[in-house]
C-alpha cells in the first residue's frame, strides 16, 4: 500500500567514494532501484549482490554487473545488499530508489 506521497517504502541512496574492496552489507527498503558505477577498471568487475537466505552472496543480475563506467536497474524486496569489487580499483558506486 503506498503511503500518502504514493511510494511504497523509504527511499534508499547509499553512495561509496573511492572504494577498492568489498562493501560490508547494508539494508535495502525492497522496490525499484539504480546502480552506477564509475572506477578505473583494470579488467576488473563490480557488481551487486544481495545476502541470501543462509547468508551467502548472490549476484543481482546482468545489468548491475559492470567492467566499464555505466549502471543498471533492478527491482528487489526488502533485503541486504552490497558492492563487490575484483580488482576494480577508485570505485565511485551508488545504490538508489528510483
Amino acid at each position: 500500500m503506498p503511503n500518502s506521497a504514493g511510494d511504497y517504502g523509504p527511499k534508499t541512496r547509499k553512495t561509496f567514494t573511492d572504494i577498492a574492496a568489498t562493501t560490508d552489507y547494508f539494508a535495502w527498503g525492497g522496490g525499484s532501484g539504480s546502480f552506477i558505477v564509475e572506477a578505473t577498471w583494470g579488467g576488473g568487475t563490480v557488481k551487486l549482490q544481495m545476502k541470501g537466505l543462509n547468508g551467502t552472496a548472490i549476484d543481482v543480475g546482468t545489468d548491475t554487473t559492470l567492467t566499464a563506467n555505466g549502471g543498471g536497474n533492478f527491482e528487489l524486496p526488502p533485503c541486504e545488499l552490497r558492492v563487490n569489487i575484483a580488482t576494480a580499483t577508485a570505485v565511485h558506486a551508488l545504490v538508489a530508489s528510483l
